[in-house]
């Protein structure tokens, strides 16, 4: 049996000093909801991308794709492109606000939403309705940016929206640009625990366009005209607000910002220690029973907040006994996703069957994530890559 202590987790945060003195100055500056530290994490994660983008910071991405399918219109009745290889939270949003997703399947290749599927199910809604989704939103699966040339020229000839659901993509690039500067209607990340970036819980909504921005930040806080911290800031009369719309509550805190303002600053490094971790278990696991992660086109970068490998046909385990024996020698190792159409919800409410969906049901019946987080040790790796080829080999 594993000693505890021996046990190597799927994920861990990687949190240093500077953000434990941050939250410590907040818990004794005694503002410790939305307020300074939220603002300036806004500021340097606006700085961060550049380009004029706006930021909203929020208390999960969960809340983040809620107010920004919102802002960009989409309300009861209304059809939402996406891809049922991810995690429920894409789908749930979509039914918030009363409207029904239409799941794509995928790219076999990348996991990410297949561009030339969207089209044929689009032309399909139009025959069946008479009128096209309002939107499509993207799942950059693991960190790889989805195909976003081709859904947006589809989006924009057909007068889409384009959502991009980039929990996974901190930092990335498409084409040379920033994830979350590209020609989508808005974009959503994470810094949910397991994120590379991480304030425990929390999100952030990005756009070009101010009227989405002004939106999200509205319905962030109840549909109050005026933030706390705006308002005990201003000289004027600190108790007076309007409410402008029924919002939620969706507001990051200041004691998650504390970590989020040292921790963005480290992207960088963290996206190059995980790169470094990919590339040495793609040199480890070449010549087993395999099929590894692919690597981003056009010398594009990768954030690896995922190392999922597919066993093939050859492997001498099955998806699930491969991840029980790695569970018996302490490694833990997960599966992403569940795709959607196999949860009893999205199943029955929309009467989906695992062959609607070929290329996702096949990822899933093979997919298995392995640990890949930049407290890894070399040893910890080691043990991984031994494991690995003793079940394998």
């Amino acid at each position: 049996m594993i000693d505890k202590r021996d046990f190597l987790p799927f994920a861990l945060p990687d949190i240093g000093q500077e953000e434990i003195d941050e939250v410590v100055d907040t818990l004794r500056s005694g503002w410790l909801t939305m307020g300074p530290k939220v603002k300036r994490f806004e500021e340097d994660f606006a700085e961060f991308l550049g380009n004029g983008i706006e930021t909203v910071a929020v208390s999960s991405a969960t809340a983040g794709l809620h107010l920004a399918l919102e802002a960009v219109g989409v309300g009861p009745g209304d059809e939402v492109i996406t891809t049922p290889y991810t995690f429920t939270a894409t789908g749930e949003v979509i039914r918030y606000l009363g409207a029904d997703p239409v799941f794509v399947d995928i790219d076999p290749a990348t996991f990410n939403i297949d561009p030339k599927k969207i089209e044929q199910v689009i032309s399909a809604r139009l025959e069946a309705r008479g009128k096209a989704p309002k939107a499509i939103m993207t799942v950059h699966f693991g960190g790889l940016a989805c195909d976003m040339d081709a859904i947006g020229n589809t989006a924009h000839r057909l007068g889409l929206k384009v959502v991009e659901d980039a929990a996974h993509t901190l930092p990335a690039t498409y084409r040379g640009k920033l994830v979350g500067t590209l020609n989508s209607s808005a974009t959503v990340f994470s810094f949910y625990a397991t994120k590379a970036v991480t304030t425990g819980e929390g999100g952030m909504v990005v756009t070009k366009d101010p009227r989405i921005a002004d939106h999200c930040r509205t319905m962030r806080l109840h549909g109050i005209s005026r933030d706390p911290f705006e308002r005990h800031a201003s000289r004027k009369p600190s108790w007076y607000y309007e409410v402008v719309a029924p919002g939620y509550k969706y507001n990051m805190t200041d004691l998650a910002a504390s970590l989020g303002i040292h921790q963005l600053k480290k992207a960088w490094k963290f996206r190059e220690r995980r790169e470094e971790i990919a590339g040495i278990y793609d040199e480890a696991f070449k010549d087993l029973p395999l099929v590894l992660p692919p690597r981003p086109l056009h010398g594009d970068l990768h954030p690896w907040h995922l190392y999922v490998i597919r066993l093939t046909d050859e492997a001498n385990v099955g998806r699930d006994r491969f991840i029980e024996r790695m569970m018996e020698m302490g490694i833990a190792c997960s599966v992403h996703f569940i795709p959607l159409h196999f949860h009893p919800y999205w199943r029955d409410r929309y009467h989906l069957k695992p062959e609607d969906f070929p290329e996702a049901t096949k990822a899933y019946e093979r997919a298995v994530s392995l640990p890949v987080y930049t407290k890894m040790s070399d040893k910890d790796q080691d043990r991984v890559i031994t494991a690995v080829r003793n079940i394998l080999e």
